[in-house]
C-alpha cells in the first residue's frame, strides 16, 4: 500500500483541525442497501441521517478518532495524521490537502463536520419532493417514547397472530353482512353522529402514527416527535421514524407497516363496539378506516406504500431517480452515475415504479388542478349553507358540527393555495438561475 503524501496546505489554513459536528454520531453501514457500494450513515444533531460513500465516511471516522489533537498541535500535522489513517483504510494515497478539500466541499456543507476555519455548519432539513409541509410537532420525543412503549407488545409474534386473525374475521363479517347506506343516512341527519365519525376517524389516524412509533421501539430504535402538517392539499399526521434507517430491511418494513397494522387493530375495536351497541354510524367509521388503509398503501405519493417499496429495494429516495430513468427509457440516453450506482434488481424495480407511478401521479395532479374552480365554488356554497343553518337558531352542538365541517372544507383550499405558491416559487427560482448562469463556487463560512 502506498504511503500518504506530505501535506502542502498553505500556512494560513487550516486554522484548526475539523471535527465531527457536536451531537453527530457515526452509525455505520446502511443495511439492506440497494447500492452496489453500500453507503455509510451519519446521524446529525437534528436526527437527520446522511448517507456517505465509504471514502467520505473514512475521513469522518479518522477526524473523530483524532479529535483529541484539535487545538493541541499544529493543524497541518494533525491533518497529516488523519490522512495517514484514511489512506490505510482506503488503500489509496490520500494527502492532508485532499482531506481538507473533502471536508470543506463535501462534509461540512452536509452538516457532518466543521469547516477548516473552525466555522460550524448550518443544519438544514432537505427540501424533499412532495414532502410534508408546515409541520407542527404536537408530542415531543419523550411522549412518543412512552406511547410507543404502551403498545410495542402488539408486535410480538403471538400478539400479531391473534391480531391478524381478528382483523380478517372483522372485515369479512362487516363488509360481507352489513350495509353502510343506513349508517350514512343516520349520520347526515344527526350532528352528534357526524362529530363522532370525525372524532373516530382522527383517532384512527393518531393510532396509525402510534403504530409506526411502537414498531420503532419494538425494533430497538427511538421514534421522534409526532405532529401534524399539510401534505399537498390535505391535513395529515406524521411520526418522525428517521432512526429506522439504523435497522435492517426487515425492521424498516415492519416500521412502515406498523401504521396500517394498528389501523386493523382499530377496526377490530370498532367492530366489537358495534356488536355491543348496534350503533350504525360506526359502520361509516369502519368504512372510512378501510379507505385510509387503502390510501396509505398506495405507492404514488409519500404514503406508507411508497416507503415499503423504498425500504424493500434499499433506496431511500425514489423520486430522485425519476429524471435519470425517464432520460434512459424515453430518450435512450446512457445511464448516468446515479443509476450505475444501483444493484441490478433494485434498478429494475425502481424503473418499474417510475414508469407506473409517473402516469398515475400526473393524472392525480391534473385532476386536482382541473377541479380547483369547481372545488372552490362547491366549497363556498356549502360554507354559506352551513353558515345560514348555524345562524338560524342552531344549538351549540349544531354550531360545533358546522364549524368543523367548514374547517374541513377550508383546509384543502388552503393546501391548494400553498401548493400553487410553491410551484410558482420553484418556477421563478429556476428561471432566475437559468438567466444568471452557473452559481459561483461558495466561500467558506466566516472567510
Amino acid at each position: 500500500m502506498s504511503t500518504p503524501a506530505t501535506s502542502t496546505i498553505d500556512d494560513a489554513e487550516p486554522c484548526t483541525l475539523p471535527t465531527l459536528t457536536e451531537g453527530a454520531e457515526l452509525v455505520g453501514e446502511f443495511k439492506g442497501s440497494g447500492y452496489r457500494e453500500p453507503p455509510q450513515l451519519v446521524s446529525l444533531p437534528n436526527r437527520q441521517l446522511v448517507r456517505l460513500p465509504p471514502l467520505l465516511f473514512q475521513v469522518v471516522k479518522a477526524l473523530h478518532d483524532h479529535r483529541h489533537l484539535a487545538g493541541t498541535i499544529d493543524p497541518r500535522i494533525a491533518l497529516d495524521a488523519v490522512a495517514t489513517e484514511v489512506s490505510r483504510a482506503a488503500g489509496a494515497r490520500i494527502s492532508g490537502e485532499q482531506v481538507l478539500f473533502l471536508v470543506d466541499r463535501k462534509l461540512a456543507p452536509l452538516g457532518v463536520t466543521t469547516y477548516s476555519n473552525g466555522a460550524r455548519p448550518q443544519l438544514v432539513k432537505p427540501d424533499t419532493f412532495l414532502g410534508l409541509r408546515f409541520k407542527l410537532a404536537v408530542f415531543p420525543e419523550s411522549a412518543t417514547w412512552i406511547l410507543a412503549g404502551l403498545f410495542s407488545w402488539l408486535f410480538t409474534p403471538v400478539a400479531m397472530i391473534f391480531a391478524f386473525a381478528a382483523v380478517f374475521l372483522s372485515e369479512v363479517w362487516v363488509l360481507g353482512t352489513q350495509s353502510v347506506g343506513d349508517a350514512l343516512h343516520r349520520a347526515i341527519l344527526a350532528p352528534e353522529s357526524i362529530l363522532m365519525v370525525l372524532g373516530l376517524a382522527i383517532a384512527s389516524c393518531v393510532f396509525h402514527e402510534i403504530g409506526h412509533a411502537a414498531a420503532c421501539r419494538y425494533s430497538g430504535v427511538r421514534p421522534g416527535v409526532m405532529g401534524c402538517g399539510i401534505y399537498l392539499v390535505w391535513p395529515a399526521f406524521y411520526t418522525d421514524i428517521t432512526e429506522s434507517y439504523r435497522l435492517g430491511r426487515g425492521g424498516r418494513i415492519r416500521t412502515d407497516l406498523g401504521g396500517v397494522y394498528f389501523n386493523g387493530i382499530f377496526l377490530v375495536g370498532l367492530t366489537l363496539v358495534y356488536l355491543q351497541t348496534g350503533f350504525q354510524p360506526l359502520l361509516l367509521v369502519i368504512l372510512t378506516v378501510n379507505f385510509e388503509i387503502i390510501q396509505q398503501l398506495l405507492p404514488t405519493l409519500r404514503f406508507d406504500g411508497y416507503y415499503i417499496i423504498s425500504d424493500l429495494v434499499g433506496i431511500p429516495d425514489l423520486f430522485k431517480y425519476i429524471k435519470p430513468i425517464l432520460r434512459r427509457t424515453l430518450l435512450r440516453r446512457a445511464a448516468d452515475e446515479r443509476l450505475k450506482a444501483l444493484k441490478r434488481w433494485p434498478q429494475m424495480i425502481v424503473t418499474l415504479w417510475v414508469l407506473t407511478v409517473i402516469p398515475a401521479l400526473a393524472f392525480q395532479l391534473t385532476l386536482i388542478a382541473v377541479r380547483v374552480p369547481e372545488l372552490v365554488v362547491s366549497d363556498w356554497r356549502m360554507i354559506e349553507g352551513l353558515g345560514r343553518a348555524a345562524a338560524a337558531g342552531a344549538g351549540p352542538l349544531q354550531l360545533i358540527t358546522a364549524g368543523l365541517q367548514i374547517l374541513l372544507l377550508i383546509l384543502p383550499l388552503l393546501g391548494l393555495a400553498l401548493l400553487a405558491y410553491r410551484l410558482v416559487r420553484w418556477l421563478v427560482v429556476k428561471a432566475v438561475r437559468y438567466v444568471q448562469g452557473p452559481a459561483p463556487e461558495p466561500a467558506l463560512p466566516g472567510a
